[in-house]
């Protein structure tokens, strides 16, 4: 199929640590994941133990360690904890701060173009997609839903990897449907006398 350019999902992700993970291609990273993610989603949501009760035990224990090691590493001559420095680089934020810019950049734009130009696919895009969202969060909690979203994350990056090919052809086929249902939805909503478009010329 020569309509786009195919690029590995392994650089789509990013080509690091995360996407070896994510595709499995380090096994430990991804068993690491899902293991702490499966634990974490048990304690909190079956046994019901509560978050702030177990970061606070994991931090008090953290912290008893690390000051018993300092103590007895000074005492024995052995090394200290291998503590990182604790800080925030300012570069990290300044890259923090630009994504969050363009993700509000984007969702400005998309008020735009449903408030001012009145774009009809652009609002059936968002109200479907906020109705899916809002539908999924009636069935589950948030801590449920972040634990599904992990296994996702192990999942279908993993399964579009191994079958890349079959997946586009079917995608490809879903596009030219929807962009055929949104021409026709576009020509009937132009059919629609005293838009706001009009309206504008006229004046």
């Amino acid at each position: 199929m020569g309509e786009f350019r195919r690029i590995s999902v392994h650089d789509a992700l990013g080509g690091g640590a995360v996407a070896d993970t994510l595709l499995w291609r380090k096994c430990y990273g991804g068993v690491m994941l899902l293991t702490s993610s499966t634990v974490m989603w048990f304690l909190f949501e079956r046994a019901g133990y509560n978050f702030l009760s177990f970061v606070a035990n994991t931090l008090l224990l953290l912290a008893v360690i690390l000051f018993f090691w300092a103590k007895s590493a000074s005492l024995l001559n052995r090394p200290l904890p291998p503590i990182p420095d604790m800080d925030i680089s300012e570069e990290s934020v300044l890259i923090a701060a630009d994504e969050m810019r363009v993700w509000v950049n984007t969702a400005l734009a998309t008020l735009h173009e449903i408030a001012v130009d009145g774009n009809l696919r652009t609002l059936i895009l968002v109200a479907g997609g906020l109705w899916l969202v809002s539908y999924i969060g009636s069935l589950f909690n948030f801590l449920t839903l972040i634990y599904i979203g992990v296994l996702l994350s192990l999942s279908v990056p993993f399964l579009y990897d191994s079958f890349q090919s079959q997946i586009d052809e079917k995608l490809v086929v879903v596009h030219k449907n929807m962009s055929a249902v949104f021409k026709k939805a576009d020509l009937i909503l132009q059919k629609i006398p005293m838009s706001q478009q009009k309206q504008k010329k006229t004046e």
